[in-house]
């Protein structure tokens, strides 16, 4: 059976693609090859290549692997801890209700 790409806003495909260079760099950074975190991450050297590349089709469990071969697995505790239109939000509706 074969899988079908999600089908991405163009910001969000921009997104993953800038995540996937920042994989890459991140990698590069630390001199290791392609073959060295595919194998420390459990996954194909050809799966690593599509993360590099930003595809929306490749599991986010494989992301995170790879982020965490290479000590960055912890940034992913950063999405969405500053939420400052859900806190706009949340103030505006407190402000709304009648005491």
């Amino acid at each position: 059976m074969r899988t079908r790409k999600p089908s991405l806003l163009p910001s969000a495909e921009d997104t993953l693609v800038e995540l996937g260079t920042n994989i890459k760099l991140a990698r590069k950074r630390r001199r290791l090859t392609e073959e060295q975190v595919a194998e420390r991450a459990g996954i194909a050297r050809s799966t690593l290549q599509l993360i590099e590349k930003g595809e929306a089709g490749v599991a986010i469990s494989f992301y995170v692997q790879v982020l965490f071969v290479l000590g960055l697995s912890k940034d992913l505790l950063k999405v969405a801890a500053d939420d400052p239109l859900g806190r706009k939000l949340q103030d505006a509706q407190l402000l709304n209700k009648k005491k």
